[in-house]
């Protein structure tokens, strides 16, 4: 089995290179490579789609950066414990009439042994650039907070 360091369980040093990895790879808009880092089985929430298996999660990804132009995403350590780590993210975009877009939301991942992704789930929220929204202007506090082991 092809094995995906860091392997959990997580410290704080290996889960935010878990969510460096992630944030490049997803940055490269390349299907292939981001399907890579999840199990062949693996289980997605992504807004209001259920997603199973690496098949259909490169597709989602190719037809989401054929509709999300200019794609630049930001991921932020909210938490981790054992093998799962909680993340929050910004990512600005353009649709194909030309307008900005700024989307926000949260993911929980769950990895297996070798460090692959079993389970995602993402909740996240669009608002046209330059809407009154907190975070839409391009400074973006929340992405700062200092990231939590969970205890207990």
């Amino acid at each position: 089995m092809t094995q995906r360091p860091p392997l959990p369980p997580f410290d704080e040093e290996t889960a935010r290179a878990k969510v460096q990895a992630a944030e490049d790879a997803w940055n490269s808009c390349d299907p292939d490579r981001v399907a890579l880092a999840y199990t062949e089985d693996c289980v997605w929430r992504n807004r209001d789609r259920f997603l199973t298996g690496r098949a259909e999660i490169r597709e989602f990804l190719r037809l989401k950066w054929e509709k999300e132009l200019d794609y630049r995403l930001r991921k932020d350590l909210w938490s981790w414990s054992g093998n799962r780590i909680s993340v929050r993210f910004r990512y600005d975009w353009r649709d194909a009439n030309g307008r900005q877009w700024v989307s926000f939301g949260n993911e929980q991942w769950e990895f297996d042994a070798d460090g692959l992704m079993r389970r995602r789930e993402a909740s996240i929220n669009d608002v046209l650039a330059g809407e009154s929204a907190p975070g839409a202007d391009a400074e973006d506090p929340f992405l700062s907070v200092a990231p939590r082991e969970r205890t207990g």
